[in-house]
């Protein structure tokens, strides 16, 4: 499995994106919520686990997106499968480390 990642550094911290390969660039309705996920937010980098790994550890916001990249977060202790919410079924998830 590869993943499409983000990492923007700023001053105030780090923001990392991250979505499953197959999830880039698409779009996903559920009454008026809608869920994108647009290649200049997601899609900087296609990488194997391991990068997804090291930028999470460094992340002080993270974006994810899809089964596999929370999965990721999950089993780093870093997130839980309970705050996930889903549109159309598909997984997404905000992590604030403060």
């Amino acid at each position: 499995m590869r993943f499409w990642l983000k990492v923007i550094r700023t001053p105030e911290g780090v923001l990392v994106n991250v979505c499953d390969e197959d999830l880039l660039e698409k779009e996903f309705r559920e009454g008026e919520i809608i869920l994108r996920v647009p290649k200049h937010f997601y899609g900087e980098e296609l990488v194997e686990r391991e990068r997804v790994e090291a930028a999470l550890r460094e992340g002080d916001i993270i974006s994810l997106v899809g089964e596999e990249s929370i999965a990721v977060a999950v089993e780093l202790g870093m997130a839980s499968w309970g705050a996930v919410k889903r549109v159309q079924g598909v997984p997404f998830l905000n992590v604030y480390r403060l």
